[in-house]
């Protein structure tokens, strides 16, 4: 008998060259890896299934607020005459937009410090009868330092 060699593979594929793949990231035009964050979805049991367009949106959100926190950091750095992105810029960026805040409100970032802020009521009070009045004429330092002489009634 006579063994005819096939020309298809396993799996019924055809033999021979294979099209180079196309990673799902460069299809969907993004730098967050939508393979990994694919098979992150499906180890982490979040769903019995998990459709194929999750972990492109998830990967398109992440990589936006990436790119959002990385801008407001920069502007800080820049801000402090610094070339580098430390955690400190970052708390400071986090912190100063309001939606980040709000997104992150529960979040500690190490060695990010606390926004700079004083109390107002630990600042030094304005005199009071000067927000009343009209700002007058300043005397001259000499007739300021006079001591007032009380003048004698006659009798």
């Amino acid at each position: 008998m006579e063994t005819a060699k096939s020309t298809k593979a396993a799996g019924g594929r055809k033999g021979g060259d294979r099209k180079k793949s196309i990673p799902k990231s460069v299809k969907a035009g993004l730098q967050f890896p939508v393979g990994r964050i694919a098979r992150f979805l499906k180890r982490g049991r979040y769903a019995q299934r998990t459709g194929t367009g999750a972990p492109v949106y998830m990967a398109a959100v992440l990589e936006y607020l990436a790119a959002e926190v990385l801008e407001l950091a920069g502007n800080a750095a820049r801000d402090n005459k610094k070339k580098t992105i430390n955690p400190r810029h970052v708390q400071l960026a986090v912190r100063n937009d309001e939606e980040l805040g709000k997104l992150l409100q529960g979040v500690t970032i190490a060695s990010g410090g606390v926004l700079p802020n004083i109390n107002p009521i630990l600042l030094p009070k304005k005199a009071v009868g000067s927000e009343d009045k009209a700002p007058s004429k300043p005397k001259s330092p000499k007739k300021a330092s006079k001591p007032k002489s009380p003048k004698k009634a006659a009798v």
